[in-house]
């Protein structure tokens, strides 16, 4: 039967920009699709910056998939000339039995990192900037630093439309479905059929999806940027690293030096759960407030005038690892990246295994973690 392209993407943040490229790579014939015009505020994938690490604390499954990521972020920015990636170094801080220390040192030691291990007088010695009155430890690795988000996202929408992919935005996808082996896309204004479908619309994916009834939730996460209160120079790239600093038990902040918009911070996974069609963009007195308290104990030179804020959002999954695998029912469909709040950093090396798992090749990583069928359960 025929059909107007061989592969549809829909949702052209992270994931999906990046599949598109590395699709039309191979040489397919590509539409890819988007409710908004990427890069866009209302999604998972802005706010300037993004963490990029290799001590994966999560699991150490996820290492040999970042270190195919820097490789081709180190590819996109010779292709694009455009710098995506800055190294600062990378300390992960916390007690020393808690998930982050002890999940980042594991995976160290598996992968045989680059790494340090600092005791409370060590990191105070080498990063003044933070309070260690709770005698904490930190894993501390050099090749950690910062992703441009909009400029990745961009990046490879120029790339892959330099390649001859047909890039559609404002105009959402309201629903699809199989015809005879491939798939038919209706949105708002047209239809398409094509031969493969690849669903990355990150906070959209259960409307897209809800036959399978994936356990997917959506949370609304704010991030913030501070003036340094005192002591400036030390919120520099070149002095303060990105960092990740667990405070409670599942209680965590992420912060990142000051590139000229204040040093910024968020909590990771502590927002409430939204419909990602009426999510408020408002920060209140309240959400300030908490945050103040945290920078206050742990970084308090970062505690100065509040510069600006933004609201992002979290897709996630029970176990908060990401969603990589074809449709249950329909092989012709790859569905991809609900990302639990820390998929950025793999976009180049998702969209690299979606474009092989489009051509029916088995991805070189292991994959268990991410397969629908562990929500049967």
């Amino acid at each position: 039967m025929p059909s107007d392209y061989e592969v549809i993407v829909v949702g052209l943040g992270a994931m999906g920009s990046s599949a598109a490229y590395h699709l039309a790579q191979r040489g397919l014939r590509v539409l890819g699709l988007d409710r908004y015009q990427p890069p866009h505020n209302f999604g998972s994938s802005h706010g300037l910056t993004r963490i990029i690490r290799e001590a994966y604390f999560e699991d150490p499954l996820y290492v040999p998939l970042v270190q195919r990521a820097y490789e081709l972020w180190a590819e996109l920015e010779k292709q694009s000339g455009r710098q995506l990636l800055l190294k600062t170094g990378g300390l992960m801080i916390g007690p020393p039995d808690g998930a982050l220390v002890s999940g980042a040192s594991r995976s160290a030691e598996l992968h045989q990192l680059e790494h340090e291990i600092l005791n409370s007088t060590n990191l105070q010695q080498k990063f003044p900037m933070f309070q260690i009155e709770d005698n904490p430890m930190a894993v501390w690795e050099p090749r950690a630093g910062i992703l441009f988000p909009e400029r990745a996202i961009q990046t490879h929408l120029d790339l892959a439309g330099g390649l001859g992919v047909h890039l559609r935005f404002n105009d959402p996808v309201r629903k699809w479905e199989p015809f005879g082996k491939g798939v038919r896309v209706f949105t708002d204004t047209n239809s398409y059929t094509a031969k493969h479908l690849v669903l990355s619309p990150g906070a959209w994916m259960n409307s897209l999806l809800p036959e399978t009834k994936l356990p997917l939730t959506v949370e609304r996460q704010v991030l913030y940027w501070f003036k340094p209160v005192s002591h400036p120079e030390m919120f520099r790239p070149d002095q303060f690293p990105i960092f990740i600093r667990q405070y409670a038990r599942d209680h965590f902040f992420y912060g990142f030096p000051d590139l000229g918009d204040g040093v910024k911070v968020a909590f990771h996974h502590e927002g409430r759960q939204v419909d990602p069609d009426a999510i408020s963009q408002e920060v209140d007195a309240q959400q300030i407030a908490e945050m103040r308290r945290v920078l206050s104990e742990y970084l308090p030179d970062a505690n100065g005038e509040l510069l600006s804020t933004a609201v992002c959002k979290y897709t996630n999954t029970p176990d908060e690892h990401f969603i990589l695998d074809y449709h249950p029912e329909f092989p012709q469909v790859v569905v991809a990246s609900p990302c639990s709040g820390h998929g950025f950093k793999f976009s180049p090396v998702i969209g690299e295994m979606i474009a092989g798992m489009v051509q029916g090749k088995q991805p070189p990583f292991n994959l268990d973690l991410f397969k629908i069928a562990r929500f049967s359960h």
